[in-house]
């Protein structure tokens, strides 16, 4: 590619680099497999550069999520290995330590199925509509609609504190 275009690609990245590790990072549930991923799907949009520079964004942000599902689909098809239990902690919305709730999160989101994460990324860090997730996601808003709630649903069932952080905020 010529100069211009490989500045041009080198300042996107350095521009949205942070922003799109944090959605590889929210995908993969590890900051190495958050790193993979987002290198992966930079060079698959830099081979593809002269065509969405105007709009790479969305273009990089739609690699992120379908190479993390089929890296999910490749693993599914393994044998699954158990993981410890989760630890039981008592941390609510005014005892003013929100590291551990975060941890608690954090392990929680990693047991989640591969769809209800993606969803969840969309809607909640994304702050996507229904209709962009299905559209980014390739399924239907029903679709969308029934891995929120079920994702969700799991969260407050693996992670009770959350119900208190949710309550002190409608207040």
């Amino acid at each position: 590619m010529a100069q211009g275009t490989d500045d041009e690609f080198t300042a996107f990245v350095n521009e949205r680099g942070d922003m799109l590790l944090r959605i590889a990072y929210a995908l993969a549930g590890n900051q190495h497999g958050a790193e993979d991923l987002l290198q992966n799907a930079l060079a698959k949009a830099y081979a593809r550069w002269p065509r969405i520079r105007g709009d790479a964004e969305p273009y990089v942000r739609r690699i992120l999520y379908h190479d993390q599902v089929s890296g999910w689909r490749r693993r599914s098809r393994r044998p699954e290995v158990p993981v410890a239990v989760l630890p039981e902690r008592t941390t609510g919305a005014d005892s003013g330590d929100q590291t551990d709730l975060r941890l608690l999160l954090r392990d929680a989101l990693r047991t989640l199925p591969p769809r209800q994460r993606a969803v969840l990324t969309l809607r909640y860090l994304e702050d996507l509509t229904v209709e962009q997730t299905a559209t980014a996601l390739g399924c239907g808003t029903g679709t969308v609609a029934s891995q929120t709630s079920r994702a969700l649903a799991k969260l407050r069932r693996l992670v009770p504190a959350l119900d208190d952080v949710v309550s002190e905020v409608n207040r």
